[in-house]
Order: structure tokens, then C-alpha cells, then sequence
């Protein structure tokens, strides 16, 4: 679901695309600032719906601005857009130390086997990959020639300065730093595993089931955007992990059996721009930051929507993340602050039947 490298010229024509393009991340082409330091190009953000600014403000003054309002029967304000039904904004629903815990969850236990992560189809399951880069490991793909060896495409962690990596090197056997894949960690899976060749749901792939408080906060939040008399039913999880320059391009997320039902969406580690289109790529779309501990849920009509996310705010001016990254070092230590201040991550959970 990442954007691709090429888009038709097509592509570029509808007002979605254009928004993208606005909001991507660029790099100024002055050599006299190559050669030190990239500069991002300025973007003109001023436009961009701050869901953060408008609590303040209806807070304050009871005041919204043009096209939005607060939904009824929540028991904290929950924010919609007018002429895009069944999509919600709760701005800032978790706790900081809520946001630390799901931030340690989607890195040390989610990605682990049997829950299939984009690294599976390469290098099979991995399991322990955060502590692995932590600890400075390598994983080595085994020897095929080994008589111990019965699965050439085997890997295993090693030590940096093991023999073992000297070996696999010395006899052309791959190997990669388990920090490099930590940070080319795109997505992983929750409950029913989606299966992304096929675009649906493999009922028969063996996965963990989503923990139990994660489930509880899913339902909690989805509840304003349930049918009278239905309860939320957690049954997958999508996580996506973005770094410096990732994006997520204009999608639909159309694999589940009941488009009534919400995706609960929560957002962890630096700002983003989310874009909401409508139902063609040429309707033009809303723009609006999402922070760490912001939740968005799409129901109804707004599961008909486009939507994607064409940049994060890595720079520690924008990122909008030093409390986080306070209370993760003092939780947590250094670790798992130091990965989120350059990253970005979602779960999305969803009802599929």
C-alpha cells in the first residue's frame, strides 16, 4: 500500500494526486545546499484542518469552523466533516502513557511469528527483530551447503563480530543488519492475517489474536460510529510503520464483508498529513494533521472514501513529539525513543465479517 515510484500521467490529473504532490515531502535541487545538507522544499500548510486547534477552540468558545461538527452522544468531543459522512476525529484519545504502551506493543510483540510482517516474503519469520537491533545482530542466511542446513532459505541472528557471519560472507551467503530491517519494517499483521498478493483475508494462516486491551480500546472508540444495538467485533489488525519520506498512497479499504462497521485508526509517533478524498480520486480532498494519540474512525459512506497519507514530520520542529519521546525514555530508555522520533506508526483495526 505504499505509493509507488511511478504514477501515470493519468494519476496526475486528479485533484487527489494533486494534493499528494502538494503535501510530499521535497527536496530543494540547489547544489550549494546538496552538497552539505537536503532541505526540504517549504509547503504552504496553512490550509490543513488542526484538529488539535479546533478542540482548543470549541473548547474555549464553543465555536467550529464552516463544514465541521461535534458529533452527538460522545462523552468527549469527537469531531466530523460535513459532507463526508461516517468519518470521525477524536483528537488526542490516548494518554501519553497509553501511547507509549501501544508504540512498545507494535515493536516488540506484533511483528513476532506466527503474525506475517512485509519481511516474510524474503527472509521468512523473524522473530525478536527489535531486540535483535537493539543488540547490534545480524541475520545470516544459513549455509545451503551445510549438511545440518535442509531449508536454503534459513536465517538466523549472529552476533556482528560472531565467526558465523565471517563464515556466511566468506561463502557468498546473504546477510543484513537486524537495524536496517527494523527500519524497513512496513507492515504487520494482527488477528486474521491479510494476505496482500491476494488483496483478502487467509482464514487459515496461523496468527496471534489481538490482545485483549487493544480489542477493549478499539471498541470504546468505535461505539459513536456503530449501528443502534452492535457491538464492535476486533478481528484484524493492520499496522503500518513510516519513516523519513514514507507515504501511503490514495487507497480504499474494501476487504471487509461490512462497510457500516468502522475501522478504528490510532495514531502513534510524529505528525502527518492525512488526506480524505471522496468517492473518485477527483473529489477534491480534506488535509488535516494527525498526532500522536489522535484516533480516526471511517464508517459508512467514508469507507467509500479515498484516503492515504502523503507526508510525516520527522524534524523535531514539526514532529510535535517531545512529550512522547520524554516519557518513552523514562519508561523505557533510549531504544524505543530513538525509533520514534523519526518514525510514524498506525493500527488500524477492523471488523472483516
Amino acid at each position: 500500500m505504499y505509493e509507488s515510484a511511478k504514477v501515470s500521467d493519468d494519476a496526475d490529473r486528479t485533484a487527489f494526486r494533486r494534493a499528494e504532490k502538494q503535501y510530499k515531502l521535497y527536496y530543494e535541487q540547489d547544489s550549494k545546499f546538496y552538497r552539505k545538507k537536503k532541505l526540504p522544499k517549504p509547503v504552504d500548510l496553512s490550509a490543513l484542518l488542526d484538529f488539535n486547534q479546533i478542540l482548543h477552540d470549541f473548547n474555549e468558545n464553543g465555536v467550529l469552523p464552516d463544514g465541521i461538527r461535534a458529533a452527538a452522544g460522545a462523552d468527549s468531543p469527537v469531531f466530523c466533516i460535513e459532507n463526508r459522512p461516517g468519518f470521525y476525529f477524536i483528537p488526542g484519545a490516548l494518554s501519553l502513557k497509553e501511547q507509549c504502551k501501544w508504540i512498545k506493543e507494535s515493536l516488540t510483540n506484533f511483528p513476532q511469528p506466527p503474525n506475517r510482517t512485509n519481511h516474510n516474503a524474503i527472509y521468512g519469520p523473524i522473530a525478536d527483530l527489535f531486540d535483535s537491533a537493539k543488540a547490534n545482530k545480524v541475520l545470516v542466511q544459513e549455509d545451503p551447503t551445510s549438511e545440518t542446513c535442509i531449508d536454503t532459505n534459513k536465517w538466523k541472528f549472529c552476533d556482528d563480530d560472531e565467526e558465523d557471519v565471517a563464515k556466511a560472507k566468506r561463502r557468498g551467503c546473504k546477510s543484513v543488519s537486524a537495524s536496517v530491517l527494523l527500519r524497513k519494517l512496513r507492515w504487520s499483521t494482527l488477528g486474521l492475517q491479510f494476505d496482500w498478493s491476494k488483496r483478502n483475508y487467509d482464514v487459515s494462516l496461523p496468527h496471534n489474536d489481538i490482545p485483549d486491551a487493544l480489542c477493549k480500546l478499539a471498541k470504546t472508540h468505535a461505539a459513536i460510529a456503530m449501528p443502534d444495538g452492535e457491538e464492535f467485533r476486533p478481528e484484524g489488525a493492520i499496522v503500518n510503520y513510516f519513516g523519513l519520506g514514507d507515504t501511503l498512497g490514495g487507497h480504499l479499504d474494501d476487504m471487509e464483508a461490512d462497510w457500516s462497521k468502522p475501522i478504528v485508526s490510532i495514531s502513534l509517533g510524529c505528525k502527518a498529513i492525512f488526506l480524505l478524498g471522496g468517492k473518485s480520486k477527483d473529489d477534491p480532498p480534506h488535509a488535516m494533521y494527525l498526532r500522536s494519540g489522535d484516533v480516526v474512525l471511517m464508517a459508512g459512506e467514508a469507507r467509500e472514501c479515498y484516503h492515504g497519507v502523503p507526508r510525516i514530520f520527522t524534524d523535531e520542529e514539526n514532529a510535535d513529539i517531545g512529550a512522547l519521546e520524554l516519557e518513552l525514555s523514562l519508561e523505557s530508555g533510549d531504544s524505543f525513543a530513538e525509533y520514534i522520533k523519526t518514525s510514524r506508526i498506525n493500527i488500524n483495526i477492523r471488523q472483516v465479517f
